[in-house]
């Protein structure tokens, strides 16, 4: 039972603001913190966190965000398959927050976009069938569909998250079981919103839809039927990286119980999120471990 996150790992810069800027405007901020980010990495630090042996597959570059990148996952229970790109700069995030929590994230992607496809299967060696190869939208194309190509022939569980958006996004579903996607993505990515999206989805193939709303709550649909769970009360200080530990903890939570997605893992899910955004920061305001295992250990 084995979890394989192949993604990106960044060093975020949260920069807090009283308002979002508009275009040509200069804005006052204040530097919030300095944490290890990228969708990638924060899956596999919660997933790991969790208690399920989690693997992080990235791409890093050359310089001082290199080291600290090293340093923050040496501290983390992931097992880590970095590889190092000769000339290319390490991937970093600027989040702008504002006080009502909500925030906006520019991330650079030099070394997500050049994860060799080659590094990213052969990270896959040992994988056996049933465990988890998830993914999101910060690799190319090619590496993408090459990872959930090999990732099938393993037998493996494909999950994934189309954030970012790409264009290729909707030629991928035959290769994924599961999709974790808020409601502006489904909609972008199906021309419909709420169940309608998620059955769109599941007759392209997938087999679990997960659609996210925020403040109000979330949905599980499949052919099965549909399960709504409702938002744990928190209240919001910064939602950054809160998808990200909606994700992984629903998969753990479901894999720790050798289970398919229920509503014991949507739960689970939404209340470590609201610990998410009820703190400042990337990794430093995800669940600890102690924080995991007691929601993990509810029914």
């Amino acid at each position: 039972m084995h979890a394989y996150v192949i993604g990106n790992v960044t060093i975020d810069e949260t920069i807090a603001v009283s308002e979002m800027p508009v275009a040509g405007a200069s804005v006052l901020g204040r530097q919030q913190s300095r944490d290890l980010g990228g969708k990638g990495a924060n899956q596999a630090v919660v997933m790991a966190r969790c208690g399920l042996p989690t693997s992080l597959i990235a791409a890093i570059g050359e310089g001082f965000r290199a080291n600290i990148i090293r340093e923050h996952l040496a501290e983390e229970p992931v097992v880590s398959h970095l590889v190092p790109l000769t000339g290319r700069s390490s991937d970093f995030s600027i989040v702008l927050t504002t006080p009502d929590g909500e925030n906006l994230n520019v991330t650079t992607t030099d070394a997500a976009q050049n994860l060799p496809l080659a590094d990213a299967v052969a990270a896959l060696a040992d994988a056996a069938a049933g465990d988890l190869a998830i993914l999101q939208g910060n690799l190319t194309d090619k590496t993408t569909r090459g990872v959930l190509e090999a990732a099938r022939a393993r037998s493996m569980v494909t999950a994934f998250n189309p954030s970012p958006l790409r264009s290729f996004f909707a030629s991928l579903w035959p290769l994924i079981d599961i999709a974790f996607l808020n409601e502006g993505e489904a909609l972008a990515l199906t021309g419909t919103s709420g169940e309608s999206a998620a059955r769109t989805l599941l007759s392209a193939g997938l087999r679990e839809v997960v659609l996210t709303f925020g403040s109000h709550g979330a949905m599980l649909v499949t052919d099965e039927g549909v399960v709504r769970v409702p938002a744990a009360a928190c209240e919001t200080v910064d939602t950054t990286g809160a998808g990200d530990t909606f994700m992984a903890v629903a998969l753990a939570s479901a894999k720790l119980r050798a289970t398919r997605l229920d509503r014991t893992a949507v739960e689970h899910a939404t209340r470590a999120a609201a610990i998410t955004v009820s703190r400042p920061g990337t990794r430093s305001a995800f669940p600890t471990a102690s924080e995991l295992a007691k929601i993990l250990a509810s029914r």
